[in-house]
């Protein structure tokens, strides 16, 4: 089982990666591959941009990525209550090579903020919106004060109730994959 991950943020430090990794993690027998966002920089995208470079290595990349996995564990950083722009950038390319991005892989969708919010507006954007690009989540999952259920320095979440929710996720998204 393959398992693709990544925090939708470029930030050198973001919580999102860890939160996304951690998860991927919980996957019983399955080889997961942690992406960075910034391995994937491309041009704003716009239709003008797509007629004068065509499609941009990096998107097809990104986009191969998805395919060659069985699932995807994506959390979501938020800003101002929406997508960072670099996640909807590629989203956007990736989306001109073939409206069904997600491929109809199993998702496990995440969302993390040091704050009370827990990034809950942007999780509830992509949950919403899986389907119409052939994403299947099998759990939508928000942690707000991260840094209050999340050790650092062991790498693990210390928030009993969350780990029992992020294994269920992991346990459900095994399942869909398997079918």
């Amino acid at each position: 089982m393959n398992v693709l991950a990544f925090g939708a943020s470029t930030s050198t430090t973001s919580i999102n990666k860890t939160l996304a990794n951690y998860t991927a993690n919980l996957i019983t027998n399955a080889t997961v591959e942690l992406l960075d966002l910034n391995d994937y920089e491309l041009p704003l995208f716009s239709e003008n941009k797509e007629n004068e470079i065509g499609r941009p290595a990096n998107a097809q990349a990104f986009f191969d990525k998805i395919a060659n996995s069985d699932i995807l564990v994506i959390s979501f950083a938020e800003h101002n209550g929406s997508y960072t722009a670099a996640y909807k950038n590629l989203f956007d390319w990736c989306s001109r090579i073939d409206q069904k991005v997600f491929q109809n892989k199993p998702m496990i969708l995440l969302a993390t903020s040091p704050g009370a919010g827990g990034a809950k507006s942007v999780l509830s954007a992509a949950n919403n919106s899986a389907s119409y690009f052939s994403g299947h989540p099998v759990a939508a999952i928000s942690v707000p004060l991260f840094y209050e259920k999340f050790d650092s320095i062991a790498g693990v979440v210390t928030d009993e109730k969350l780990v029992i929710a992020l294994t269920d996720a992991a346990i459900l998204a095994l399942q869909a994959a398997a079918k």
